[in-house]
């Protein structure tokens, strides 16, 4: 590729973060998905910032993690990971959707068992309680925008009825809505339940057992992805088909 070229890609790619970053309610393009409903369960979505968040809404993730669903996948390496997602959850190009239940709707148990975090801490109007998150960032892998999911988070009584994958539907819209390659997500290989809950990602070309199988297999993580474009797909889906031929010819 020409140098012209190549600076012409690089200033595209920037202009598409920068345009994506710069919606200031990604649902307002996807109005369905403002509410989830389902029996026993009733929950409205709402769109947010790290720059923007309230100390009670900080509080109420920090809790989220350390208490339900984080501390046990990463054992020993929690400390330092935490102190790393405390500074990713405020930065000012970290993006939200927020869940919001109402204590009517049979979904506010988790309000008693968060040890010193409480979800009525971070009510935002009308008895409406934040349930669980999405928090994403628009970024470049591999050359390529992307859409980097950093966090899927729902309290335990939320999980198994269908509104983890509904939020993924979503991101993966606003993914293709503001012309990313793809969704890109990191999981811990201790988390089995989110290996299988990503089953239709594939295993990224960037990922530590892709990058190098020797070395990888000790990883903790995997980064998995699902491309949309073409060029997407064959830098980090094909691309890991390729590498495996190499380290097997290598290897013999």
């Amino acid at each position: 590729m020409k140098r012209k070229d190549v600076i012409e890609k690089k200033k595209a790619v920037e202009e598409a973060l920068k345009a994506a970053s710069s919606v200031k309610d990604p649902l307002t393009s996807f109005s369905p998905f403002r509410r989830y409903d389902t029996p026993g369960l009733s929950v409205h979505l709402k769109s947010g910032r790290g720059d923007k968040l309230s100390s009670p809404i900080k509080q109420y993730i920090q809790n989220l993690l350390k208490v339900v669903n984080m501390e046990g996948p990463y054992g020993s390496e929690w400390p330092t990971e935490k102190k790393i997602k405390c500074r990713e959850m405020v930065a000012p190009e970290a993006r939200y959707i927020f869940v919001h239940s109402f204590p009517d709707s049979g979904t506010n148990e988790m309000t008693k068992s968060l040890e010193n975090g409480k979800t009525s801490n971070t009510i935002t109007g009308d008895r409406a309680t934040i349930v669980g998150f999405v928090q994403y960032r628009f970024t470049i892998e591999e050359d390529l925008p992307v859409l980097y999911v950093y966090e899927l988070q729902l309290e335990p009584h939320l999980q198994g009825k269908g509104l983890g994958r509904f939020l993924m539907q979503l991101i993966e819209l606003i993914a293709c809505k503001n012309c990313m390659g793809a969704v890109v997500l990191t999981v811990q290989k201790a988390n089995s339940l989110a290996m299988n809950f990503y089953i239709e990602y594939t295993i990224a070309s960037i990922s530590p057992s892709k990058v190098n199988p020797l070395i990888g297999v000790d990883s903790s993580y995997e980064i998995l992805c699902k491309a949309f474009s073409d060029e997407a797909k064959a830098k980090l889906e094909v691309l890991q088909v390729m590498h495996y031929q190499v380290c097997w010819i290598k290897k013999r």
